[in-house]
């Protein structure tokens, strides 16, 4: 005899601003169809500038120089091969749903509670990223202009708010409107010092680092280490899914851009990726042999700024051009960071309490959380945070992984992406 099913009459409470979905962007449901209304190269270079971020680079410099280059290198390339291979089932299903990485992942075993859970685990990424690079940001304020860093700080974190409020309809054209002197400014200090010094790259190759092998041999323990570190970044996907999921519906019309969309800006973030942690490598091993200490070797602005004065010889200038690429750099990237803080804390909370005050609450609640890690210095922490949190992040994201490739073909879930409460 079947069993009478109970229907849960609990209902969310909302805020007006919940309407507006020019700020909300769609926090708790699929993208609808009208959303979805920019190009697939418009959407994937908004995707795009999450590349930005210069904690690849500190977390590049940070296991080289622990670990020597040989070590780094091997752990940079490996990761970065699972990454694509996780991230690309993660992407296609999401932008041919049109949900984020959160709704994917209620849909795809975890269920109602899992998902809660899971979200928590996406926000704790997010900040932890938007506190990391916030401080790289400060850094370069101290330095070029004198702000103390407590501060800084606060600069730091209060000036993306304004710039994600309106969700990806500005974040889009801040993305397009930056992306090409970001690419100038990036490209500039190593074209300039492949032809004044190219014999460094030979060097950067041989270098041990403190606890590497002097002949450069790989050691397995040390390049595990590493390789612990760099997982953390496998839940990058989940920002990429956030403004995937935008892209135009329809693929017949445009079927070839679509996937080029899909595969750069989805798990092709981690090719791109891959070039600034070994980027990061070398400009720490660069820094450290032009006289910097260990710990500012590993810190970006003073990494860059290293770079620079290849470019320009007068300080000034080269101080200048630093602080230009830094700042630009954390303020394309944080507004990502903040914008999928917010969805992943409306997610969180929404099914937490059953109550939605709107997106913009949310984002204004990641940014101070991510300002508190800030003031009690999770950038010193820096290696041992990301290896404790990438242990939850592949957990998750390979669970994910495997219900969509292995589960699905076998028919033991669904077809469709069934993310709806009711159905589940």
């Amino acid at each position: 005899m079947a069993g009478r099913q109970r229907i849960d009459r609990v209902r969310r409470q909302y805020n007006q601003w919940v309407a507006n979905q020019t700020l909300e962007d769609y926090a708790l449901r699929f993208t609808a169809k009208s959303a979805r209304r920019w190009s697939a190269a418009r959407v994937a270079n908004t995707a795009l500038g999450a590349i930005s971020f210069l904690a690849l680079e500190a977390i590049g410099g940070t296991i080289t120089l622990n670990y020597g280059a040989a070590n780094a290198t091997a752990a940079i390339l490996v990761v970065s091969v699972i990454i694509f291979l996780c991230g690309l089932p993660i992407a296609y299903h999401a932008a041919k749903s049109g949900i984020d990485i959160d709704l994917l992942t209620r849909g795809a075993g975890f269920g109602y509670i899992g998902s809660t859970i899971t979200s928590l685990i996406y926000a704790s990424f997010t900040f932890i990223f938007f506190a990391l690079e916030a401080v790289i940001l400060a850094a370069a304020l101290e330095m070029c202009f004198g702000i103390p860093r407590p501060l800084g700080y606060l600069i730091s974190a209060v000036v993306i708010i304004p710039l994600v409020t309106y969700g990806i309809t500005l974040i889009s054209r801040f993305q397009l409107w930056t992306q090409p002197l970001w690419i100038v400014l990036h490209i500039l200090p190593f074209v300039a010092i492949a032809y004044a010094n190219p014999i460094s790259f030979t060097e950067w190759r041989k270098f041990a680092g403190e606890h590497g092998d002097p002949t450069g041999h790989l050691d397995l323990l040390l390049f595990g280490t590493a390789a612990s570190v760099v997982f953390s970044l496998v839940a990058q996907i989940g920002e990429q899914v956030d403004f995937l999921r935008f892209l135009p519906r329809d693929r017949r019309t445009s079927r070839t851009s679509w996937w080029i969309a899909l595969l750069s800006a989805g798990p092709g973030w981690i090719v791109f990726g891959a070039l600034k942690l070994l980027v990061g490598s070398f400009l720490a091993y660069f820094a450290l042999s032009h006289g910097l200490t260990t710990e500012q070797a590993a810190e970006p602005a003073h990494m860059y700024l290293e770079a620079f004065r290849y470019v320009l010889s007068q300080p000034d200038l080269a101080l200048a051009l630093t602080g230009t690429f830094v700042i630009l750099s954390q303020v394309k990237i944080n507004v990502t960071n903040a914008y999928a803080g917010s969805i992943a804390w409306s997610n969180f909370f929404s099914r937490l309490t059953h109550s939605h005050p709107g997106r913009v609450v949310w984002l204004v609640f990641n940014v101070m959380v991510a300002l508190l890690l800030m003031e009690i210095g999770v950038y010193k922490a820096l290696e041992q945070t990301l290896a404790l949190y990438s242990n939850v992040a592949i957990a998750w994201v390979g669970a994910l992984v495997a219900d969509l490739v292995i589960n699905r073909p076998l028919g033991l879930r669904p077809q469709q992406m069934e993310f709806k409460r009711a159905h589940l």
